[in-house]
């Protein structure tokens, strides 16, 4: 069967990302022919070049058109109008996971907890809760953590203020308030369609994580500046996480979580596979902070290390996956 690898940058480029030569390896290891097609540039090129190559299916791995994460959906459209099956979420799910804003607001009527929030572009309040401080301010429409520092969380209006001015003087878009939830995190990967499972919870440990900064899953907490931070400190948010299967989690609160994280998986519509960002407070109430469709697959990530312990190896989770898309065209 061929298959073409959907992607968000030009591999020809290094540094490649080690996910593309993993699930490459895994569907050429069983009998399934190849091609990548980045994801970048001219749109008519990318459709061309879908065109030509003709596959049975398409394993979608973009997170971006041409870096811009916003776009995501746009992407599983462009599928669509084409024709092509693929993998993942499809444009709908994807654009409501993909504004943090709307999943709130789908989650709250699903009557999920999730921590209250407004969004506000220059001035004007799209929607507002009964928000109290400390706060946490972010862009919406971004992934990867990308806008989030230690000084996202904000304590007074005056600090308020001026980190929603930085964020869109940068990002020209509207900005997600919300309440900082003060607890443990924790991920937990979904699998399936008819009906989807939880992989086992990772925790995203912050005990070794600077004592003077809020406990936030910021962008070098999660991927590292290479270098050194604002305030003279090297990747210490980076240094200072660390993910964990939890050895003292209690089985009940973990089955809960569990459930919670499939309830927010149907809820936004997703498909095939995602991840669930939770907070949990120290009474035990679960938020939802985030919901990742089509989330990154790398063999020592978090969602490939929970399939690996819930038994399935990384290539055997790439099979799934590709199963599991096939299954819904067939029906």
């Amino acid at each position: 069967m061929k298959v073409v690898l959907l992607h968000g940058a030009d591999a020809s480029e290094p540094p490649e990302d080690p996910v593309l030569g993993q699930i490459e390896d895994t569907l050429r290891g069983l009998g399934h022919e190849t091609t990548r097609v980045p994801v970048a540039g001219d749109v008519q090129a990318v459709f061309q070049a879908l065109v030509a190559a003709a596959p049975a299916i398409v394993f979608n791995l973009a997170e971006s058109f041409d870096g811009k994460s916003a776009l995501e959906s746009n992407v599983a459209a462009l599928l669509n109008l084409i024709g092509l099956r693929y993998t993942g979420s499809s444009p709908a799910g994807l654009l409501m996971a993909g504004d943090k804003s709307l999943t709130k607001q789908v989650l709250s009527f699903q009557k999920i907890l999730t921590p209250q929030f407004a969004s506000v572009f220059r001035g004007a309040l799209d929607h507002v809760g009964d928000l109290t401080f400390p706060l946490i301010v972010k862009p919406p429409q971004e992934d990867a953590s990308l806008g989030i520092t230690s000084k996202s969380v904000v304590r007074d209006i005056k600090e308020l203020f001026g980190t929603m001015d930085s964020l869109q003087r940068e990002f020209q878009s509207p900005i997600l308030i919300e309440e900082f939830v003060d607890g443990r995190e924790y991920y937990v990967g979904v699998l399936g369609n008819v009906n989807p499972q939880a992989l086992p919870v990772i925790e995203l440990d912050f005990s070794a994580f600077p004592a003077d900064r809020p406990k936030v899953a910021s962008y070098e907490a999660k991927w590292g500046d290479g270098g050194t931070g604002g305030d003279g400190e090297t990747g210490a948010e980076f240094a200072g996480t660390k993910s964990i299967f939890p050895t003292d989690l209690d089985p009940a609160l973990g089955k809960r979580m569990q459930e919670v994280a499939v309830s927010a998986f149907n809820a936004l519509r997703l498909r095939d596979y995602g991840r669930v960002d939770l907070r949990v407070t120290p009474d035990e109430r679960i938020y939802v902070l985030e919901v990742n469709p089509n989330c990154y697959l790398e063999q020592t990530g978090e969602f490939a290390r929970a399939a690996a312990a819930s038994g399935l190896a990384h290539g055997q989770l790439v099979a799934r996956i590709l199963e599991l898309a096939q299954a819904r065209y067939s029906r």
